[in-house]
C-alpha cells in the first residue's frame, strides 16, 4: 500500500478569495514504512504574501518571485502522488487549495475518498485534545525542535511519524525525524530521509531487564537468549 503524507503552505485561508498555494511537501510511505522519497516545491503565487501569512511560515514574496508557477509543476506533482492514498492534517484545507490550483490548469480534482485526515483521527482518539501537529508531536515524543515556523516538507516529515503513532503502527526503524526536515530542498525531487540524530531511549526499566535475565537463567546452557544479553548470565543449575 502506497501512501503520501502531504502538507501545503499558502498566502492565506481562502483560495476562492484570492489566496494561492506557495509550497507543497510530500513524504512517501509503503506499507506504512518510510521509503525516503520526498517531493518538495515552492510555487510563485503571482501575488504578494501578506505579513500575517509570512509570520506563520516565514516565506516572503521576494523569495517566491523566481519560483515556478503551479501550471509548470502540476504534472510532476500528480505523477509523484499518482494513485496513492493521501494523509493530511486538516485535509479539507489542503485539498481545497490543491483542487483550486488543479482546476485553474484544467486537471482533475483530488477526491476526499482517497484522503485520511489525521486531525479527524486524532480527535477520535484524543477527544479532549489538543490535536494540533505540535501538540501531537509532544504527546507522542516526536522531536519537533526544528519546527520554528510551519513548513510543508518539515510538517509532512513530522506528520508521518504522528500518523503511525495514531494508528499504533510506528515502525522501530522509522527515521524520518526532524533532521530530514532540516535538509529541505527547494525544488521537486526525491531524496533520502536522514537518520534520527539520537536513538530513542529504551522503554525497558532496570527491573524489566533483571526479570528477563532471571528468566533466561532458567532456560539452560543452550538458550539462544544467552547470546544477546548485554551482561552474561549463568544458567541455573
Amino acid at each position: 500500500m502506497r501512501e503520501i503524507v502531504l502538507d501545503t503552505e499558502t498566502t492565506g485561508l481562502n483560495p476562492r478569495g484570492g489566496d494561492r498555494l506557495i509550497e507543497i511537501g510530500c513524504v512517501e510511505l509503503i506499507n506504512r514504512y518510510p521509503t525516503g522519497r520526498e517531493y518538495h516545491v515552492f510555487i510563485n503565487p503571482e501575488r504578494d504574501v501578506p505579513a500575517e501569512a509570512q509570520a506563520v511560515h516565514g516565506i516572503a514574496t521576494e523569495f517566491l518571485l523566481d519560483k515556478p508557477l503551479f501550471s509548470a509543476l502540476a504534472d510532476e506533482f500528480l505523477a509523484f502522488i499518482a494513485d496513492a492514498h493521501l494523509v493530511i492534517h486538516n485535509a479539507s484545507f489542503d485539498i481545497g487549495f490543491l483542487n483550486f490550483e488543479l482546476e485553474r490548469v484544467g486537471k482533475p480534482a483530488l477526491t476526499m475518498d482517497r484522503v485520511t485526515d489525521t486531525l479527524a483521527l486524532a480527535r477520535r482518539k484524543h477527544p479532549s485534545g489538543p490535536n494540533s501537529l505540535d501538540a501531537l508531536c509532544k504527546r507522542y515524543g516526536v522531536d519537533n525542535t526544528m519546527r520554528v515556523k510551519h513548513g510543508a516538507l518539515m510538517d509532512s516529515v513530522l506528520l508521518a511519524e504522528v500518523y503511525l503513532e495514531l494508528l499504533g503502527e510506528r515502525q522501530g526503524a522509522l527515521t524520518l525525524g526532524s533532521a530530514s526536515a532540516a535538509n529541505v530542498v527547494t525544488s521537486g525531487q526525491a531524496g533520502r530521509a536522514a537518520q534520527r540524530p539520537t536513538p530513542l531511549p529504551s522503554r525497558l526499566t532496570q527491573e524489566d531487564e533483571a526479570a528477563h535475565a532471571a528468566f533466561v537463567a532458567t532456560l539452560g546452557a543452550n538458550a539462544i537468549w544467552l547470546q544477546y544479553l548485554p551482561v552474561p548470565v549463568e544458567p541455573a543449575s
